[in-house]
């Protein structure tokens, strides 16, 4: 797994750095199929001073990317909500590949079986 930590107008700290990776282990216990994972980090000059941290996060899993960003007064605070929404992604992503909503043939009744393969 390739991990990628980039800051546009800010200098990425080893903290920040040590921070991203820490929060990204919540991830990687629940799915742990990642093949790639980009952060940027950001600092707008933005009218509004509430919303000027920007985090985003590329994640490349088999077969689907997901891109989450998320906004705050607080760098900090921005990754902290990015990992949240981005840990609420990877789960149903999780649960989508996990779960079959159908039934082998060989275990349906003769009753249950489609017209197609009757």
């Amino acid at each position: 797994m390739n991990l990628t930590i980039s800051g546009h107008h800010l200098e990425v700290t080893p903290a920040i750095r040590d921070y991203v990776q820490s929060k990204l282990e919540r991830v990687r216990r629940h799915f742990d199929q990642v093949i790639d994972i980009a952060v940027i980090l950001t600092v707008d000059n933005l009218t509004e001073k509430e919303k000027r941290q920007k985090a985003e996060i590329n994640l490349r899993l088999p077969g689907k990317t997901i891109n989450v960003n998320a906004l705050s007064h607080d760098l900090y605070a921005a990754v902290d909500c990015l990992i949240d929404k981005l840990d609420r992604q990877v789960m149903k992503y999780k649960s989508q590949i996990q779960d079959h909503d159908h039934q082998a043939i060989k275990h349906l009744s003769e009753q249950e079986l489609p017209a197609a393969a009757a």
